[in-house]
């Protein structure tokens, strides 16, 4: 008979891809709603088009490049190199809030160039580039408290090639976090 701590690690993983199903179809609602809105307002002349700002790109950079550190990471502790593994997850941390400052200084930029989230000057199309950075920057810090959870077990020693399942889990959603933004830094780029 499973103890209650197998079955909990046997149901991780599933809850964990529920989870994150239940994230894409809520991102899923919000592009369909831009692409609404943009195209009801495009034939109206009321959409506004600008550019988003180059932190949005380096951000970008800098998730893809974190999402490399957090898999070489656990590819090391696969092998059981406690050390390397720590130092992604650090790595992985400061790229993550790297990532985030960016993301908030992308906003500075969008304020700096007219386009607001609301109030008087504001667009929706403007609206709708702060309202979906926003929802994924939340889902971001999600990914960070538990990218900190994770890195304090392994500097405890916490983590060995027989059992890594928080790594595991956390690799996952980082890297789902990850295409996602990629996804939406896409798709607010071309469909302007």
């Amino acid at each position: 008979m499973e103890t209650l701590a197998q079955q909990r690690l046997k149901a991780a993983k599933p809850l964990l891809w529920i989870g994150m199903g239940s994230i894409t179809m809520a991102f899923a609602g919000m592009t369909s709603g831009y692409v609404v809105s943009r195209t009801t307002l495009v034939q109206n002349e009321q959409w506004l088009s600008f550019e988003l700002p180059p932190s949005f790109l380096y951000s970008t950079l800098i998730i893809v490049f974190s999402s490399l550190v957090l898999w070489y990471g656990k590819t090391a502790i696969k092998s059981g190199n406690q050390i390397t593994l720590r130092w992604s997850l650090i790595a992985t941390l400061i790229l993550g809030l790297l990532f985030s400052f960016l993301q908030i200084n992308g906003w500075r930029e969008l304020t700096e160039n007219q386009v607001f989230f609301t109030g008087p000057g504001s667009n929706p199309a403007g609206s709708w580039v702060y309202a979906i950075s926003v929802f994924h920057l939340a889902h971001l810090a999600g990914g960070i408290i538990a990218l900190i959870f994770t890195m304090s077990k392994s500097l405890r020693g916490k983590y060995n090639q027989e059992d890594y399942l928080g790594v595991s889990l956390l690799s996952i959603y980082w890297h789902f976090v990850d295409l996602l933004w990629v996804y939406l830094y896409v798709f607010l780029s071309v469909i302007r």
